[in-house]
């Protein structure tokens, strides 16, 4: 039984003496006229008014209680709203008779949220509170708290029951804060910048726009399969041949592969792309973005994120070819040869997928030994071809594509290019993608004949990006798990009841 506990049955037995006595511990009548954060910035000026009561200066507050100290005529309780925590004085000659005997004392417990009216004072300690002249139950939490008043600590817990964590801790509000802040101003600086905000779908016909595996459902009125949405990339290109020059979605996507710290299946990124542009405009636009952040959010450029420091005053932009050797130290001789590739890959230890070719086998020497020395903001550059299904390629040296992606602390953040807009050349490319997922490779693009088609009506020159939303998240609020960022990560499924209870005891 859901609520078959001693102590959950003990509080929904005090709800019920609530009810008896005439006080709905579920009502829906509060008058609270400010937060707990504007009480202590209105009221910092108090020295001491406990025994100075000012009608000016009387408030109602409410929230939930977090601490409770029960004395013989006076108690102190902590309760915290959305902005902050605040002290409660609640003496009992200055609430209705027997109210604190009968009510208080005996039915109203930690978990619980209440109103409090009251006017601010100053403890003997030093603390702004309030003195509480009238109390209130809004709603009895039957489901007793964790013990712990600093927090959750089980992470397991912590995600899977998200409500829990805000409750326990407060800084993963103040996590979630942001990441709401960071999409509010990415959506205010590219309307500034003049984008189109846009919609697209999130079912599609086919599985394209980027190299993954699609998740699969089933559209019973039009008794077809649908994908749901790898990335909203085709579809914001058809708006550009439809006339529209600047467009952006900040869009959810979905993709049917591993977890780890920097990956979950359901994702949220920013998709913009510009016409007349190219991905060196990009490159300037996003520097420029992360300006816009860190201004807007007051964050210091020389920002540190785990045992890291990363310098924003440092933006760097290198080949990736170079990269290979600069960085990564692989030598130059085998950086342009398959063969060598393979053999040097097998030295070090690593598995080599069957078929792979030359870009795809400079990907895997990139991926091993330069990524996660990519510490500081850095624009990697001249991706090969075969890993750039959409990318536009270079004009003096067709092997490799106008892109680049951006990489900080390890970790890749965006990925932009010009876009390809000769239709006969991108035919060319599913087809190349198309050939690879009959040897096996169960992300290659699929074919999109309309996609093409729209091409064949004339794309404008084009510039396009993704940025990750959820690791830009991750940078910023110095957090080491993709988890730590997204409000409902995917979990896997608790096998039975016992299993639960094991998991929330541990």
């Amino acid at each position: 039984m859901l609520f078959d506990n001693k102590y959950i049955q003990q509080r929904i037995e005090k709800a019920q003496v609530l009810k008896d006595a005439g006080y709905n511990p579920y009502s829906n009548d509060s008058k609270r006229n400010t937060t707990i954060e504007k009480f202590l910035n209105v009221n910092s000026d108090i020295v001491d008014l406990e025994d100075k009561r000012d009608e000016k200066r009387h408030y109602i507050v409410s929230g939930r209680i977090k601490f409770l100290r029960i004395m013989g005529k006076a108690s102190f309780v902590k309760i915290e709203d959305e902005s902050g925590m605040l002290q409660i004085y609640v003496a009992r000659d200055n609430l209705p008779e027997n109210f604190y005997n009968t009510i208080f004392k005996k039915n109203i417990e930690v978990g619980d949220i209440i109103e409090i009216g009251g006017y601010p004072f100053v403890t003997g300690k030093g603390e702004l509170s309030l003195h509480a002249d009238t109390l209130k139950i809004l709603t009895k939490s039957i489901n007793p708290l964790p013990e712990k008043f600093h927090g959750i600590t089980d992470k397991e817990i912590r995600y899977r029951k998200r409500y829990l964590d805000l409750i326990m801790n407060s800084e993963v509000r103040k996590t979630f804060q942001i990441r709401s802040r960071v999409i509010s101003l990415t959506r205010h600086f590219f309307e500034e910048k003049g984008f189109l905000e846009v919609e697209t779908p999130m079912m599609h016909p086919i599985a394209g726009g980027a190299n993954a595996k699609p998740f699969v459902t089933h559209h019973n009125a039009l008794g077809v399969d649908r994908y749901l949405r790898i990335a909203p990339e085709l579809y914001l290109k058809r708006l550009i041949v439809g006339g529209f020059e600047a467009v952006f979605e900040i869009n959810r996507n979905f993709r049917n592969e591993g977890m780890d710290a920097t990956h979950n299946p359901e994702f949220t990124s920013i998709e913009f792309y510009w016409a007349y542009k190219t991905y060196k405009d990009l490159i300037e636009i996003t520097k420029e973005y992360f300006r816009y952040l860190f201004d807007h959010l007051n964050l210091p450029t020389l920002l540190p994120y785990g045992d890291m420091e990363v310098n924003f005053d440092n933006f760097q932009e290198i080949p990736l070819i170079e990269s290979l050797t600069t960085i990564g130290g692989v030598p130059a001789d085998v950086t342009q040869n398959k063969e060598k590739i393979i053999t040097y890959l097998k030295e070090k230890g690593l598995t080599v997928k069957p078929g792979m070719n030359l870009g795809q086998l400079q990907g895997e020497l990139f991926d091993e030994f330069v990524e996660e020395k990519l510490i500081d903001p850095t624009f990697i550059t001249e991706y090969p071809v075969e890993i750039s299904p959409l990318a536009r390629r270079n004009d003096e040296n067709s092997e490799i594509t106008e892109r680049f992606e951006l990489f900080i602390a390890g970790r890749e953040i965006a990925n932009a290019f010009s876009e390809l807009n000769d239709p006969i050349d991108q035919l060319s490319r599913f087809e190349g993608q198309m050939a690879a997922k009959d040897s096996g490779d169960d992300e290659a693009h699929e074919m999109d004949s309309d996609f093409v088609e729209a091409l064949s009506y004339g794309m404008a020159p084009t510039a396009g990006q993704g940025i990750g939303i959820d690791r830009l998240v991750m940078l910023l609020t110095n957090e080491a798990s993709i988890r730590d960022v997204i409000l409902f990560p995917a979990m896997k499924p608790v096998l039975n009841t016992a299993n639960e209870s094991e998991e929330e005891e541990a």
